[in-house]
């Protein structure tokens, strides 16, 4: 399948050009059915031959390009009409019927606030796509998009997700006027997976209540079927934790498929250099050390403790808490015993044969670094994060 995208350069088509690209390369099998011939990538630079090329052997069109803020109302016509316009007219010039999605926006509905020349620049492009539709009976896809976010997003532009990002990130002030105002949002991979499914025949189609997205089979438009309804002032919020991340080490909640989860991958695409890595505070003594990595707001926390050869670390208990030790290098002996009894419980453990082991509650434990001259290193979970005014820990020695 030969495809062409329009618009190539810009935030929508560098994230749907790299997927097609995996998917070509065999990176990527998740669309097995998929297969991905020629990729035309043209954008407002490129020769006027490759378009010519392009819209005589392309198999389908996504056709991204567009305007979104001219130096003059009149280009808003020229960037979203007139190359609809110029695009159409060299598909007609092969006789290409081939399917075309349009890039469309939901201001198109031209209601309330979005009755403006930008959104009437975008119905009039509708209207020239499902013309040419009933004109040569080629399958048209128009999706009205809401406001978009995801890597590689421009900052400052027309997305206030790469905006705060990117500021946020940069320790640069953000303006929120009124944080109850709530957005649409449509993750860039949720919207790329739509255009993969386009490809294979199966997009989803819908109409329109005013503002609202219908599902519908067999509708006039497209869609992605997954969006996000947040205000600015949610946004603001989950963002301030993900910038607080290094000095707090608390992990938000990011469920899978959660607005959270895909707005701290777009948080951490505008991380600058000098933000990618950051220190953790390493508790050294004699015997080792002792780091807390990250905690997270309901699952408790991770650690890594280092023993050095010949050491005894440990000897405690809890009432409540419970932790998983893992020994990840060198070899030890982890112990454990009931209070209240004689009986030990002895496992040996090494990097050599990664295993999990359970710090019981009620059991006083320890761990012993067997080595003469390597380190232990071993990972730690507890099921609560630690709390120096309640630290259930309790000094016992196991034997």
């Amino acid at each position: 399948m030969n495809i062409l995208i329009t618009g190539a350069a810009g935030f929508v088509g560098k994230n749907l050009s790299a997927a097609l690209q995996a998917i070509r390369d065999g990176k990527d099998r998740t669309h097995p059915n998929l297969e991905i011939g020629a990729l035309y990538l043209y954008d407002v630079d490129s020769p006027e031959q490759l378009l010519e090329q392009a819209c005589e052997k392309a198999d389908f069109v996504f056709n991204l390009a567009g305007v979104n803020r001219p130096k003059n109302q009149d280009d808003f016509f020229k960037g979203n009409f007139g190359f609809a316009s110029k695009l159409l007219d060299t598909l007609k010039k092969y006789r290409n019927t081939c399917p075309v999605m349009l890039a469309s926006s939901i201001q198109a509905t031209c209601i309330g606030r979005y009755d403006g020349e930008y959104g009437r620049s975008k119905k009039a492009g509708e209207d020239l796509f499902f013309q040419y539709q009933a004109e040569t009976g080629a399958e048209v896809l128009v999706y009205r998009f809401p406001n978009l976010f995801g890597k590689w997003c421009r900052p400052n532009y027309n997305s206030v997700i790469a905006t705060f990002c990117n500021n946020l990130a940069n320790d640069l002030p953000i303006t929120v006027n009124d944080p109850a105002v709530e957005l649409e949002l449509l993750y860039i991979d949720d919207l790329v997976d739509e255009m993969l499914s386009a490809l294979e025949g199966k997009a989803h189609r819908c109409t329109f209540d005013g503002l609202k997205t219908v599902l519908q089979e067999n509708g006039p438009f497209c869609a992605a079927p997954v969006t996000h309804r947040v205000t600015l002032g949610e946004i603001v919020e989950k963002l301030e934790s993900f910038k607080n991340q290094p000095h707090t080490l608390v992990m938000p909640e990011i469920p899978q498929y959660s607005f959270a989860k895909k707005l701290y991958s777009t948080y951490l695409s505008y991380l600058p250099k000098e933000k990618v890595a950051f220190p953790l505070k390493m508790n050294v003594d004699g015997r080792g050390s002792f780091t807390e990595l990250l905690r997270t707001e309901k699952c408790g926390q991770f650690s890594v403790n280092i023993s050095k050869p010949g050491i005894t670390k440990g000897q405690h208990w809890h009432h409540t808490k419970w932790e998983f030790f893992i020994v990840v290098s060198g070899h030890g002996r982890i112990q454990q015993r009931k209070i209240g009894t004689e009986e030990v419980l002895n496992f040996d453990v090494s990097g050599e044969e990664i295993t999990a082991v359970h710090m019981l509650p009620g059991y006083t434990h320890n761990i012993i670094n067997l080595s003469d001259s390597e380190d232990l290193v071993t990972l730690m979970w507890a099921n609560e994060c630690f709390d120096p005014n309640r630290p259930d820990t309790f000094f016992e020695i196991v034997e």
